[in-house]
């Protein structure tokens, strides 16, 4: 049987999948529309913080995996996923002229 603790963290781990599905989702979108490589950087990067949060708790509830190990891969996808947000924050710079 599943404790307060795992049933929250199951809850919040289903809500975080959620939403980062539909942002996800946006972001595809608007990119397939504009074809802009920052909407295309920020799908990626949304993706991989969404991908990382729902890896990581299922690496534990599901595989068995110890807490320090699954959260470990739960933050590799999380910086990743913010070095490609921030990433796109600084792509398709409009240009200057002189």
């Amino acid at each position: 049987m599943l404790g307060a603790n795992a049933v929250l963290l199951i809850g919040m781990k289903t809500v975080t999948l959620f939403c980062g599905v539909v942002l996800t989702t946006l972001t595809y979108r608007a990119y397939r529309r504009t074809q802009a490589p920052a909407m295309r950087a920020l799908c990626f990067g949304i993706g991989f913080v969404t991908l990382g949060a729902i890896l990581g708790g299922s690496l534990h509830q599901l595989v068995g995996m110890p807490v320090a190990q699954s959260i470990t891969v739960e933050e590799l996808f999380t910086a990743a996923g913010f070095f490609i947000l921030t990433y796109s924050l600084y792509t398709d710079q409009p240009t200057t002229t002189t």
